[in-house]
């Protein structure tokens, strides 16, 4: 499995971390693994906006069926 090594980490960055990790009852490399996975699971904006543009354009929705939509909303809300 890979490691990671963070040289020059602010030691008050550090001790914020590892008092999060306690509070979730982890190690501080239990804590930041699970943060990595989380971060490394969201896309970027740059990684959204081209998965964006590489899906097939939609047609139009004519205004009339929006605003046909919103009333049918407010009527059952």
């Amino acid at each position: 499995m890979p490691n990671v090594l963070i040289r020059d980490l602010d030691p008050g960055v550090h001790a914020v971390l590892a008092a999060r990790a306690e509070a979730h009852g982890q190690s501080l490399q239990q804590y930041l693994t699970a943060e990595l996975t989380r971060l490394a699971g969201q896309p970027t904006l740059g990684e959204l906006f081209a998965d964006l543009a590489s899906r097939p354009p939609q047609p139009p929705i004519p205004a009339s069926a929006i605003v046909s939509a919103i009333h049918d909303g407010r009527r059952a809300g």
